[in-house]
């Protein structure tokens, strides 16, 4: 089992990153809670791991910290919540959030995540709740969400790069489109795809199907 990567950033191209360790490049997938916290390119970092042993492959994800691996790792033991489901949720929510749904039974907001529908977030609340039972933290409360202004998007290439790492997440093109309305397409990728998923919990945006 590899359970951590220490070493120096290659790339990060949402959901992927890549860590050179002593000459080999490892390629991780990662929330884009954690890709946003990494340095950039050419700097060492570490990263917590979690290994998923495949018929045919083996494959590699990545966590900023333990407690981010550990929701990870509790996340993928619910039934029809995989890794990459695990993954969305955690990009889409930051774990405070995703906390205070499970406390407040909020399954409108878990569906506004890509991949879990009506019967998944139903799914998370019981079965997150009990696990959530032995926290500590699981009784402290967060503030508001946030939320953006409606304004039409200026396609740059950060907008693009955007737009396809959304619809790598899960969702659709059209849908990717929608969600990055309004906000500031000068900001670098992570920080631009970390807005609009927030602008979708919030409501802002919507999904189709």
């Amino acid at each position: 089992m590899i359970g951590r990567l220490s070493g120096t950033l290659l790339e990060k191209q949402p959901p992927l990153a890549v860590i050179d360790v002593h000459g080999v490049g490892y390629e991780i997938e990662a929330s884009m809670n954690t890709l946003l916290a990494l340095p950039a390119p050419g700097e060492a970092v570490r990263l917590y791991t979690h290994l998923s042993v495949r018929e045919d492959a083996h494959l590699l994800y990545g966590f900023i910290d333990e407690a981010e691996r550990h929701l990870f790792r509790e996340l993928i033991k619910i039934s029809g919540v995989g890794p990459r489901l695990a993954l969305a949720i955690l990009s889409g929510m930051e774990r405070e959030q995703f906390m205070r749904c499970i406390s407040d039974e909020d399954s409108k907001a878990l569906t506004r995540l890509p991949g879990v529908g009506r019967k998944t977030a139903d799914r998370l609340i019981v079965e997150m709740r009990d696990r959530f039972r032995h926290w500590p933290e699981f009784s402290q409360r967060g503030g508001a969400l946030s939320s953006a202004d409606q304004n039409l998007p200026l396609e740059t290439d950060n907008y693009a790069d955007a737009e396809a790492a959304l619809i790598a997440l899960g969702y659709k093109p059209t849908d990717a489109a929608r969600m990055l309305t309004g906000l500031d397409t000068v900001q670098p990728t992570e920080a631009l795809i970390k807005s609009a998923l927030s602008q979708q919990l919030t409501g802002r945006g919507s999904r189709q199907g």
